[in-house]
C-alpha cells in the first residue's frame, strides 16, 4: 500500500514539475515581449517612464529592442526558471574564466 503512496507522490511532482516548467517559460516569453515593444523604450512598468514624461530625443534615441537580462524581473525571481539557469551559467562561465591564473605574465620579479 505505501508504494502504491509513494508512486502516487511521484506521479504528482512529475505533474508539477512539468507545470511549473510551462508556467515559467510563459512568464518568460511574455516579460520578453513586453520588454521588446516599441512603447517600452520610453518607460517600463519595472524602470519607470522617464522616457515617456521627458522631451529629450536622447531618452527616446536609446537603442531600439535592447534589454539587459538584468531587467527580466520575473524571470529571474524564479531559480529554476530558464532565464534564471542561463543568468546563472553565465555568472558561473565568468567566475571560472577569472579563477584562471594568467599565464602571460613575462616580466620579472625585483626582489
Amino acid at each position: 500500500m505505501s508504494v502504491n503512496v509513494a508512486a502516487q507522490f511521484e506521479k504528482l511532482r512529475a505533474q508539477l514539475d512539468k507545470e511549473v516548467t510551462n508556467i515559467e517559460k510563459t512568464v518568460g516569453d511574455m516579460e520578453y515581449q513586453y520588454l521588446q515593444l516599441e512603447s517600452s523604450q520610453m518607460g517600463t512598468v519595472l524602470k519607470g517612464f522617464e522616457g515617456f514624461l521627458s522631451s529629450k530625443d536622447t531618452m527616446r534615441k536609446r537603442s531600439r529592442n535592447v534589454f539587459r537580462t538584468e531587467d527580466r524581473l520575473f524571470s529571474l525571481s524564479s531559480k529554476t526558471s530558464p532565464v534564471s539557469r542561463e543568468q546563472e551559467q553565465a555568472n558561473q562561465e565568468i567566475s571560472e574564466s577569472m579563477a584562471m591564473p594568467n599565464n602571460n605574465f613575462r616580466g620579472k620579479v625585483s626582489g
